[in-house]
């Protein structure tokens, strides 16, 4: 199984933009993509608003779904229209998530591609790839972010390039960095750079 982590510094910069960008790039390679939302006292990591992802039974702490509507709103179902061959979404309390873990990897255990939409998956495998979007405009960087940031492989950074001798600017010294934007998030090197990671 070759494994693809899409992470980010913070919320809403533009993660499942950029996983679904990757997906659509490839899509030949049928994937199976995984959205992980972790929650806690009812607000979402997600956006840090109040959410209804929160799973209500202490003995089941943690939920796994499949999308299949393609046509529907949700970031799932953004991933099956670029072109995945199965959607998970995965919700866990803060500090739980290893719970999942098990009942996931058996979701998977046929799965030759998987995308992952999360930081947190770093804690339980080392992926094939590991792809963080910065955004050098936004101030909040999340500290579980700022943890992994020596484990990525490659940058995207929307928005300006990092300044010279900003700390964004050294993180980033001596990994591939690929500018990306909105609305497709689409970048032809970044595209060629995983595809080279997943099939070599």
């Amino acid at each position: 199984m070759k494994r693809v982590v899409v992470g980010g510094q913070s919320r809403n910069i533009g993660k499942t933009s950029l996983a679904v960008s990757l997906i659509s790039a490839m899509p030949e390679l049928g994937w199976t993509a995984v959205k992980v939302t972790l929650f806690g006292h009812g607000i979402c990591s997600q956006d840090g608003r109040p959410c209804d992802c929160a799973v209500d039974d202490p003995d089941h702490p943690f939920l796994i779904s499949r999308e299949t509507d393609p046509d529907g709103s949700s970031d799932t179902s953004r991933m099956l229209r670029a072109g995945a061959r199965k959607a998970l979404w995965v919700r866990a309390p803060q500090g739980r998530l290893g719970e999942a873990m098990p009942a996931l990897e058996a979701y998977l255990r046929a799965d030759e591609h998987v995308l992952f939409e999360s930081n947190s998956v770093l804690d339980f495998f080392t992926p094939d790839l590991y792809v963080v979007l910065l955004d050098p405009r936004v101030e909040d960087f999340k500290p579980s972010a700022r943890r992994l940031l020596g484990r990525a492989d490659a940058f995207a950074v929307s928005g300006s390039t990092p300044s010279a001798g900003s700390q964004l600017s050294k993180d980033t010294a001596d990994r591939p960095v690929f500018p990306v934007a909105p609305p497709c998030w689409s970048c032809d090197k970044l595209a060629a750079f995983a595809r080279d990671r997943v099939k070599g």
